[in-house]
């Protein structure tokens, strides 16, 4: 697989980006990835936002149909959603304003990498927050 963003991007985006982090894919479903990384994130001290089209609360927190549902600003978009479709995210996430998008480990659009660095967010993809806080930050 493709791993855009080096140790340096991904650190930057742990620490210094803020601490809202909106979670495309997130569900009550916990057999899911996006269930178990997210509640790693809350662990770090990140506020997790769900967004799916059921809009289901997760982890204690209101969920919502879309990024652009989301009444407030969210600091990183965190896209489990497979790559035919991570790249709409990723130009959604930009559209409300977001400084970083993170594409989970197999969610790959080089296409959408290279819009969203020219829009002058982080990025990064192919990659796993809860593997990496515990590494980096």
């Amino acid at each position: 697989m493709a791993n855009f963003g080096d140790d340096a991007t991904v650190r930057e985006i742990l620490t210094t980006t803020g601490d809202v982090w909106a979670v495309v894919g997130l569900s009550g479903n916990t057999a899911r990835a996006a269930y178990g990384v997210a509640r790693v994130l809350q662990r770090f001290g990140k506020r997790v936002v769900p967004v799916h089209p059921r809009a289901e609360s997760v982890h204690g927190e209101r969920g919502y149909a879309s990024l652009a549902e989301i009444p407030f600003p969210v600091d990183v978009v965190d896209v489990f959603v497979n790559s035919a479709r991570a790249g709409d995210v990723a130009d959604q996430a930009v559209a409300i304003d977001a400084k970083a998008v993170w594409f989970q480990l197999g969610v790959v659009d080089r296409a959408a990498y290279q819009r969203v660095r020219q829009a002058g967010l982080l990025m990064v993809m192919d990659r796993c927050p809860a593997i990496e806080i515990p590494r980096l930050a």
